[in-house]
């Protein structure tokens, strides 16, 4: 029987002897390639006509220098984006002989200090030393990946404000697309980034029948089911096989379940959880709290966050027959759910 409500939360407990089918079939025929934590480095393709509105030839050399000190360290392509950023907010991407009033001691392009973690002077002023060291800085960063960019770099540089980087995000994946030898997008780099997952309806199953298993274990266009999937997109698993599955999440080998026991999960997993909406966080309702089913609950996911404290929230199932198992998107208030179930990374704006 299908269950009622304005908020419609299905139960997702896969029966093993559908999911053994489920796995012999992808054994049988193939799955498509496993998609990587994020992409190999991009190579250049950079030439005196090289042009990026907005930016110089030298600041586009030193941004070859970056993207090369990358690959060469086997870098991600989402590394050489946050290396590129960085550099673009510290010093332009000039290579400065000038440090600021909180360090006066700071040069180059990554603006390094003299404190001997930087190498030389010569080093820190040298285009391809200073991004190698900011490179290998960046490396050391447990779980850099799973970071927002600008935390990562951050984590790195040790700025004041750890969302200084943020504007620079966009700029430096334009440069970096631009210096590429090939075409790629962001989507495609298949890098986590908590908080920036997805555009709208894209659920990869999305036409596919209902109360049947789907690739995350869980039934198809369940609200459940779309959640999971904006948790993989994430963390950077965007094809099977996904990082994430109904039946891998909790570390004690139980099921993440229907949307009754998703908090639970979370707690189970030792993911952070809270009150306040944040861009990909994960919005569970407690049965019948904002019209969810009384039995199973409702999870969505926060898509923006509104400037009035409300949100805009996507998701599956959430309307009545005929409209159920299918995307919406409405306006909520703060206060109707019952928490917020966050992706690691995805640090709290302030």
């Amino acid at each position: 029987m299908k269950p009622k409500g304005l908020l419609i939360g299905g139960v997702v407990l896969v029966p093993a002897i559908l999911l053994s089918l489920v796995l012999s079939m992808i054994l049988l025929f193939g799955s498509p390639p496993s998609a990587a934590d994020c992409s190999p480095a991009v190579s250049l393709s950079i030439s005196a006509d090289t042009k990026v509105d907005g930016y110089s030839t030298e600041q586009l050399k030193n941004a070859a220098a970056i993207l090369n000190a990358g690959k060469t360290q086997d870098l991600s392509t989402k590394g050489q984006m946050i290396s590129v950023m960085v550099a673009l907010g510290e010093s332009g991407l000039r290579v400065l002989d000038i440090g600021d009033g909180a360090g006066p001691d700071s040069r180059g392009l990554f603006q390094q200090r003299d404190n001997g973690a930087w190498g030389s002077y010569a080093d820190r002023m040298n285009p391809s030393i200073s991004a190698s060291n900011f490179v290998r800085a960046l490396q050391k960063v447990e779980g850099w990946e799973l970071l927002d960019p600008t935390i990562a770099a951050n984590r790195v540089q040790r700025n004041a404000d750890p969302y200084h980087y943020q504007r620079y995000w966009d700029p430096a994946v334009k440069i970096v697309q631009a210096l590429s030898d090939a075409p790629f997008s962001l989507s495609g780099t298949n890098c986590a980034i908590p908080g920036s997952s997805g555009a709208g309806d894209d659920l990869p199953w999305a036409t596919a029948a209902i109360y049947q298993p789907s690739a995350l274990g869980m039934f198809n266009r369940e609200c459940v089911d779309f959640a999971l999937w904006r948790v993989n997109q994430q963390l950077g698993s965007t094809r099977a096989p996904y990082k994430i599955l109904n039946s891998t999440f909790r570390p004690d080998g139980s099921n993440l379940g229907s949307a009754l026991s998703w908090r639970d999960g979370w707690n189970a997993r030792g993911w952070p959880t809270g009150s306040a909406p944040r861009a990909g966080a994960v919005v569970w309702y407690a049965p019948g709290a904002g019209g969810a089913d009384p039995t199973y609950g409702h999870v969505a996911v926060v898509k923006a966050v509104n400037a009035d404290g409300t949100y805009l929230e996507e998701g599956y199932n959430g309307n009545p027959a005929p409209e159920d198992h299918k995307y919406y998107t409405r306006t909520v208030d703060n206060h109707v759910p019952s928490a917020f179930l966050y992706v690691p990374g995805s640090e709290e704006k302030k």
